[in-house]
């Protein structure tokens, strides 16, 4: 009976010590957390900009492509006039096709812009949740900070599970918010290279 009581009073120690040991990484954790809430609240403000970017070479190139349709009204009227070989039928059928090109570059555009736009919504919602978690997390460590004098095992142990799976759904939405980031940065990358092309051809 005394050997076992010993043991306790042992094990107690070593679990306690092992929650303070977790409980200064968590607190690192959440200072880390907090430092990476700032740098991406300021790539929203940038993912912003480039919104608006976007949004004004979208303008553009509906200009352009105004431009390019008066153009080739012009065109196929002068061509009409001066009696060149190409039928009136044979000039309706480029513009025709010229017209349908940039209907389908127009349409990649949109449906880009749409990706973006709902990957940009997805990362504000990985944010938010974050922010929750980190709160949470800040709630469970004053909890522990109340009990921790009370020195009981289930306690310790049911408060060390929680903190595991906290950690484990913080890690889960680092790695998602990271993937949403990196597929904006790819779809505003294929934005500019359909907008170059277009201007190309």
């Amino acid at each position: 009976m005394e050997e076992y009581l010993q043991v306790i009073p042992s094990e107690l120690k070593i679990i306690k010590q092992d929650f303070e040991k977790i409980n200064s990484e968590l607190g690192k954790k959440i200072e880390q957390l907090e430092e990476e809430k700032i740098h991406l609240r300021l790539d929203v403000n940038v993912q912003k900009l480039e919104t608006e970017k976007l949004r004004k070479g979208k303008r553009k190139v509906e200009e352009d492509l105004d431009s390019l349709k008066t153009n080739y009204k012009k065109l196929r009227m002068s061509m009409r006039i001066a009696g060149l070989e190409k039928t009136s039928e044979q000039w309706r059928q480029e513009v025709q096709g010229e017209k349908s090109r940039a209907d389908q570059w127009e349409k990649r555009f949109h449906d880009a812009r749409a990706r973006e736009n709902a990957l940009k919504k997805s990362l504000v919602e990985g944010q938010d949740e974050r922010e929750m978690l980190v709160a949470r997390v800040a709630k469970l460590e004053k909890a522990l900070h109340q009990h921790r004098s009370r020195n009981s095992d289930i306690e310790l142990r049911a408060s060390l599970s929680r903190i595991e799976d906290l950690k484990r759904k913080l890690e889960e939405l680092d790695s998602a918010l990271q993937n949403y980031e990196l597929r904006i940065k790819f779809l505003e990358s294929n934005n500019e290279q359909w907008k170059e092309q277009f201007r190309r051809s």
